[in-house]
């Protein structure tokens, strides 16, 4: 991790990062801008409801705890978990044991939907380009930090990544990129976090745009929109949303 990093290293891991999440947040914007009645799911649930019930659950769960573990793990510096006194060991057993319960419900969710979109031809006339690309993408990321995990600690020389990966991401955000701490990563966290970029860079062109869409106005709405013709029906003024309707 000593002297200059090379062109290479700059490229795969300062370009590429950037670029990545300039296609990101830009592409979510154009997307929201010029294509509101697409950004949506593609709900194929009256096609087929028995597998999606299964399948479902598993991968939108597995997924939400793969996310938090990854934000846990790049965000927290190494030494903020230790100055509460969770030591490596007992931050390393909970991570892959959180890690792999999580990943294996989301692959095992992914294949259910996955085989459920083939074989059922309804489903199946729906699936675009789009979203087989979508499908590699995210799987083949899944499969990949996974396998790394998993191997790592199969051969008793698992890889501290809170050492390289993680404070090379935070330098990201910090607009001083440090692109040789992940030079110095094993070559399958490097490839775990290239078809990573790819996914965000990916992103706002898939149907995974509806993550951003959470249906905050049920919150506050009403249950049931009541008709009157009565214009005394109280002496303070209807909160906004409740507003009669003539």
């Amino acid at each position: 991790m000593n002297g200059q990093p090379s062109t290479g290293e700059i490229l795969l891991w300062v370009a590429i990062p950037y670029a990545s999440i300039a296609c990101f947040v830009v592409g979510h914007i154009w997307r929201y801008r010029y294509d509101k009645f697409g950004w949506t799911t593609r709900s194929s649930q009256l096609y087929e409801n028995r597998l999606l019930r299964w399948g479902s659950p598993l991968f939108h769960y597995g997924i939400l705890l793969v996310v938090l573990g990854h934000i846990g793990g790049l965000l927290i510096p190494k030494s903020w978990t230790e100055a509460v006194g969770i030591s490596e060991h007992t931050y390393h057993l909970l991570a892959v044991g959180l890690g792999v319960l999580a990943g294996a419900a989301t692959l095992t969710g992914a294949a259910i939907l996955i085989y459920r979109r083939r074989t059922v031809g309804p489903v199946f006339s729906a699936t675009t380009r789009n979203d087989k690309i979508m499908y590699v993408l995210l799987i083949g990321t899944i499969l990949l930090g996974l396998g790394t995990t998993v191997l790592g600690n199969l051969t008793d020389h698992p890889h501290d990544y809170r050492e390289t990966v993680s404070p090379w991401f935070r330098s990201i955000f910090y607009l001083q990129p440090q692109p040789e701490l992940m030079a110095a990563a094993p070559l399958g966290f490097q490839l775990h976090v290239l078809s990573a970029w790819a996914l965000f860079a990916f992103w706002p062109f898939s149907r995974l745009v509806h993550v951003f869409s959470m249906p905050l106005g049920y919150l506050t709405r009403p249950y049931i929109v009541y008709r009157s013709r009565d214009t005394q029906l109280g002496s303070r003024a209807p909160r906004p949303g409740w507003e009669q309707v003539r």
